[in-house]
């Protein structure tokens, strides 16, 4: 294996590139530590200890500081030490380690956002937040089941009373145009359509002029 590349990307750390493929990230005293020059070969026991120890601790490190600050899904996780020039091989370590100790808990992450924002967003709303965080959709809705046998329920005509009033909204002096801008906006936070409709006091018709 030929150390082809070796660029830098802070004033502390390069990346490597070995036979012309993105290897790794290193800190600079690691690659005087691993004698990493370029266009040099890099020892397979050098390689292995870089991959098998030097990066999954520092991995999981990562990890785990991330999780300290708040809760993060699997995906976020992932996403982050990509980032961070990690190995595929490497971050599926790294997740399997704070998962093993429920650290990540992707079911446990959907409860808990359903909960915070079940009185103020609609269920479509949270799904689509919860899906582009990277929840599975068969996690989304185990989350849904455990949320109502817990005795959770959504009150959409309420939620939607809430936003109108912020907005100075009277179904019944607004005109055509101003009952139209309304509902476009209602529909964009994920309400069902009945649910507008009653809102605004208007039949499917009256706001498709």
């Amino acid at each position: 294996m030929k150390v082809t590349k070796i660029e830098e990307i802070s004033k502390s750390r390069c990346r490597v590139y070995i036979d012309q493929e993105f290897a790794f990230v290193l800190y600079k005293g690691e690659l005087r530590f691993f004698h990493i020059c370029e266009e040099e070969e890099i020892r397979q026991e050098d390689y292995e200890e870089i991959m098998e120890k030097t990066l999954p601790k520092r991995a999981k490190l990562r990890a785990m500081n991330l999780l300290k600050g708040r809760d993060h899904t699997t995906r976020q996780l992932y996403d982050k030490l990509k980032e961070g020039g990690y190995p595929e091989q490497v971050i599926r370590e790294a997740l399997e380690y704070v998962a093993s100790y429920h650290y990540t808990d992707d079911l446990r992450y959907a409860e808990d956002y359903i909960t915070s924002y079940e009185d103020t967003r609609s269920r479509k709303r949270i799904e689509q937040d919860l899906q582009r965080k990277g929840i599975e959709k068969t996690v989304l809705e185990k989350a849904w089941q455990n949320w109502e046998q817990k005795g959770g329920a959504q009150d959409e005509d309420r939620m939607i009373r809430q936003l109108l009033e912020k907005r100075h909204y009277n179904p019944e002096t607004a005109d055509i145009r101003e009952r139209q801008r309304t509902y476009g906006f209602l529909m964009r936070k994920g309400f069902s359509t009945d649910a507008v409709y009653r809102a605004l006091k208007a039949d499917r018709d009256s706001l498709c002029e």
